[in-house]
């Protein structure tokens, strides 16, 4: 599934980002930003796997949250200096994209 794929791509980018993110981030934000996108992929994952529709539109929605859990966390992350324009241009457009992607993959699934 392309939702997947591109869940997994931000996985691979906040890993990126966050290697660069002071030590003393390391059991807070760096922590939670990589559990937030790891949730991303695996919620699909898990959701794809389950015998109902609508257990796999309640991990849909789940996974919604994680993305904007993820997309808070970059944004405090950049405030803090700890994420460059560049790499927080990037994340915020794997995370926009990634939104458009779910919300319009939730509306297909709600209406089959």
């Amino acid at each position: 599934m392309l939702i997947w794929q591109v869940g997994m791509d931000i996985v691979e980018e906040t890993y990126k980002f966050t290697e660069k993110f002071p030590p003393q981030e390391k059991f807070g934000l760096t922590s939670q930003m990589r559990r937030a996108a790891v949730s991303i992929p695996s919620n699909i994952s898990e959701g794809y796997r389950r015998k109902t529709n609508s257990d796999f539109l309640n991990f849909l929605h789940i996974t919604f949250g994680s993305a904007s859990e993820l997309e808070t966390q970059s944004l405090i992350a950049f405030r803090l200096n700890y994420l460059g324009k560049k790499d927080f241009d990037v994340l915020e457009q794997h995370l926009n994209r990634f939104l458009r992607l779910l919300n319009g993959f939730i509306r297909s699934r709600t209406n089959s």
